[in-house]
């Protein structure tokens, strides 16, 4: 509370300092009532709360033709709620207005031309942004990359003279080739899909929408084998169904190259899951809504938005965009139910969110693997292992023998199986893994640490512990798990530089601050495993097994010392 007070306080010095206050403004235009409406507004958008703060900025318009700072931040919230046309057209009401003069005003205006198909206007607003502006390093990625498209879609060919974006300038030029059809576009998207350095696997979708759109189906249909539903995301797994299914076309009219909107919505898009991976979800929503006003055919971004309401705990605006999901299309529609699922369990608990989920499910008719794999999973976190290792038979049951998801799929099995304390059938699962896949760092830590915790081939367990590590010497939990290794075979000094590292990479982690523990009071640093010890107590995740394990190591210490 104490800090909500300090933010209005500094809201209300800065906005003192404005041009409201200049002695060109007349005050008595601006009651009492519609500068708390402002200061009120600005509370709720710093407390992402944009729903309530655009009630209080729309309670306070007159502010619009003298105040800069509620103009950005009343169209900031007008997109933000998805009310893209009337932000645009409050932006041209102040066209000739100092106080539009501003980088979300020239993008709405560039995204309004666009709309309208006017090309030639979008270009024109480049000519009126004042390049003193302080623009930040994606406003002026953005704007040099709108340049490049518009130059394309304009002339017809790729601007020669353009500034180098880095991976950008690989996106910006294979969608550009893309449009103008150009012989050497399949060798840019392949260049994309395989480059190492990024997950591109997003642009395999817009690769086969090139392939269908220029008929080169049997193409498409070679791409599509390699997608696998049960590990591909749900944009893929929706284009490897149409296609598969004989209705190829329906790519082409969620995303064709051939479209300027679409080509826009998609780089939109891309500077989205730019600001999304820093965790902005408001500014990332900010361009997911633009890109959906020039390409509202694309229902995927749709589930984006969607995950960006849930993120952030907006689960009334979340459900809302899930309303948009028909039932007819069974990705999109299952993607739906698992949304709701997870929101039932965050506002209620997870029995309910469970009886929501198998009710749903119960309806669907020859689930795929994705749906069944989906199943286990919600089964197995909330630690109802015996249905979660159902539903990984019946995928393991469809897959190839030697194939990495089936690896993957054992592995989850033989998780839950050592959860519930059926060691034989686990181990069989973890080892059946391995011969499919002998590197996964994951798998050996998960089997070495079971075999640790059973006092079980301690000496194997090590080896497979430092084989690991070899693998992903940056992973605290197999950081953790060879830590503890040593420290079974009373190597404790090697012990102790293995938890130390740990303890720092997951500080309140309780197994691995109990560890810590235990190898300071065998080290004689006695006060200090007191110290770890009792941190545990403070951690949420504590369970209590654990609990009562401590509590009994602070007061006797331990019996081997």
């Amino acid at each position: 509370m104490l800090f909500k007070k300090f933010k209005f306080i500094l809201v209300l010095l800065l906005f003192y300092q404005t041009a409201l206050y200049s002695k060109s403004t007349s005050l008595n235009k601006i009651n009492s009532k519609n500068l708390s409406n402002y200061f009120s507004g600005i509370v709720a958008f710093e407390n992402e709360n944009n729903s309530q703060a655009l009630d209080f900025f729309s309670s306070s318009k007159i502010l619009m033709n003298n105040h800069e700072p509620y103009l950005q931040k009343y169209v900031y919230s007008l997109v933000l709620d998805n009310k893209v046309s009337q932000a645009i057209n409050i932006i041209k009401r102040n066209l000739n207005k100092k106080n539009s003069n501003f980088f979300d005003a020239h993008l709405l205006l560039i995204v309004d031309s666009l709309k309208r198909n006017d090309l030639k206007k979008a270009s024109s607003y480049f000519n009126n942004i004042d390049n003193s502006d302080q623009l930040d390093r994606f406003n002026i990625a953005i704007l040099e990359s709108l340049k490049q498209y518009i130059y394309t879609f304009e002339e017809k060919k790729i601007l020669n003279d353009k500034k180098n974006l880095g991976k950008l300038s690989n996106i910006l030029e294979t969608f550009q080739r893309c449009y103008l059809t150009d012989k050497n576009t399949d060798s840019y998207f392949s260049n994309l899909i395989n480059d190492s350095s990024g997950d591109y696997t997003r642009y395999i979708f817009f690769y086969l929408s090139y392939l269908v759109e220029n008929n080169l189906i049997e193409k498409a249909l070679k791409v599509v084998e390699d997608i696998k539903y049960i590990n591909a995301t749900l944009l893929l797994s929706q284009a490897k169904s149409w296609i598969e299914n004989k209705n190829s076309k329906k790519i082409v009219e969620v995303f064709s190259c051939k479209n300027p909107n679409h080509i826009i919505s998609e780089f939109l898009f891309l500077i989205s899951n730019l600001y999304s991976s820093q965790d902005n979800f408001k500014k990332s929503n900010f361009y997911l809504n633009l890109s959906n006003y020039l390409n509202p055919n694309f229902i995927f971004n749709l589930s984006l938005v969607a995950e960006n309401h849930y993120l952030n705990q907006e689960y009334k605006k979340a459900k809302k965009t899930l309303k948009n999901f028909s039932n007819e299309d069974n990705f999109y529609n299952w993607f739906r139910i698992k949304k709701e699922a997870q929101i039932i369990e965050k506002q209620r608990n997870t029995e309910e969110s469970l009886n929501y989920l198998t009710a749903e499910f119960n309806k669907i008719i020859n689930p795929n693997n994705r749906i069944l794999f989906d199943m286990a999973n919600f089964y197995k976190n909330s630690k109802n292992y015996e249905e979660a290792i159902d539903y990984y038979s019946k995928i393991i049951d469809t897959l190839d023998d030697n194939s990495l998801i089936k690896s993957d799929i054992l592995y989850r099995r033989g998780g839950s199986y050592e959860r519930i304390g059926k060691y034989e059938y686990s181990d069989k699962d973890l080892l059946n893994a391995l011969k499919i896949d002998p590197d996964d760092a994951y798998i050996l830590n998960y089997l070495a640490y079971s075999w640790l915790e059973r006092d079980y081939k301690i000496n194997e367990a090590i080896k497979m512990l430092e084989k690991a590590y070899k693998l992903k010497n940056d992973d605290p939990y197999i950081i953790d798990s060879i830590g503890w290794a040593y420290y079974l075979i009373d190597d404790f000094l090697k012990a102790e530089k293995f938890l130390k590292r740990a303890v720092e990479l997951m500080p309140n982690d309780p197994i691995v601050s109990d560890h810590y523990g235990d190898i300071l009071w065998m080290l004689g640093r006695k006060i200090q495993a007191r110290y770890f010890w009792q941190n545990v107590l403070k951690m949420e995740d504590a369970e209590k097994k654990i609990i009562e394990s401590i509590n009994i190591k602070i007061a006797e210490g331990l019996s081997s010392s």
